[in-house]
């Protein structure tokens, strides 16, 4: 906070806007909106500083509107001071500055248009219960828990447990899958023979998940499978898996309602940026332009327990 050109160039333009209103504001409002530091033949009021606070960024906001109000308050003295005096040698009209002030102004300006874009945008309940509609399926959510029986090779495979080949490893999960069904003890049985070890010692529990978390056998199984049964055995890259559902249940619209209405505002806004991009008809120089160069092919993996995902947001059980 103590780095006076970074403080500067982030409060520089909005301070100049500040000075603007500042001189117009009438005098009846001007008892609400006390001078809070002045210097030379300048005050600053309230409003002002506080507008500069404002364009500080998030991280530091809090130390800049607390404890280090008064700090922030002396960079921002020092900003407008040298300011006042690089105005008086003419260096607004310099073409480096000149430039970096016309940026400002047209950075402020389409700040300002797309807001006003983002407040003309109207959304219906209609809208929102269409959107809700077509995607009420990534609106669904399933309870599960799961016993998984590894192969030699494969992710979850235990190195301080015996070697199982693919067949082994099927036909171990389908004996307890058989036991599991005439009565034995889910939660015990996945704290001894899971493979899965952070959901196994807690009986097997994967907790609750939606779509697009899991690995896509395990997902089919854990939306298709009928509540309270035990399915079928079920293959994934981690291993054999005997699966239970507990719960299934889809979020309301009134649940989900502002999340809907964010991401179809934001795409709605997408649309409006993507048509005027489209009508301005935008052409490049290619050669100035460098080609970007192709990346390589590479596989990520961000499954955070055996039964999840790859490529894909993961449930942390």
């Amino acid at each position: 906070m103590r780095k006076a050109p970074y403080l500067i160039a982030v409060t520089f333009a909005l301070s100049q806007l500040a000075v603007a209103q500042q001189t117009t504001t009438p005098a009846s409002k001007l008892e609400i909106d006390p001078v809070v530091m002045a210097f030379g033949t300048t005050q600053v009021r309230q409003s002002e500083l506080e507008g500069a606070l404002k364009s500080v960024p998030a991280e530091y906001q809090s130390y800049a509107a607390g404890v280090g109000k008064k700090a922030f308050a002396e960079e921002y003295a020092r900003m407008k001071m040298l300011a006042a005096e690089g105005i008086k040698n003419g260096l607004e009209r310099t073409p480096e500055v000149a430039a970096q002030l016309a940026m400002l102004r047209d950075n402020a300006i389409a700040n300002a248009q797309l807001t006003r874009i983002e407040s003309e945008i109207k959304l219906s309940d209609a809208d929102l219960q269409k959107s809700y509609d077509d995607r009420k399926a990534t609106f669904e959510q399933s309870k599960a828990r799961h016993i998984l029986i590894a192969f030699t090779g494969s992710r979850a495979a235990q190195p301080s447990k015996p070697k199982l080949t693919e067949d082994q490893a099927k036909a171990k999960a389908e004996e307890i899958r058989t036991k599991l069904v005439a009565g034995a003890d889910f939660a015990e049985t996945a704290k001894k023979e899971s493979d899965d070890t952070g959901s196994g010692a807690r009986g097997g529990d994967l907790g609750t998940f939606s779509r697009g978390q899991m690995v896509p056998e395990f997902e089919k199984a854990s939306f298709e499978g009928k509540v309270g049964e035990i399915g079928p055995v079920v293959r994934t890259e981690f291993g054999y898996h005997i699966i239970q559902v507990q719960e299934r249940k889809t979020s309301p619209l009134t649940e989900v309602r502002a999340q809907l209405e964010k991401e179809l505002r934001q795409s709605r806004l997408q649309e409006k940026l993507d048509s005027m991009k489209e009508s301005g008809k935008i052409t490049f120089n290619e050669a100035y332009f460098p080609t970007a160069p192709v990346p390589p092919a590479t596989e990520t993996v961000t499954a955070a327990s055996p039964a999840e995902g790859k490529k894909k947001p993961v449930k942390k059980p």
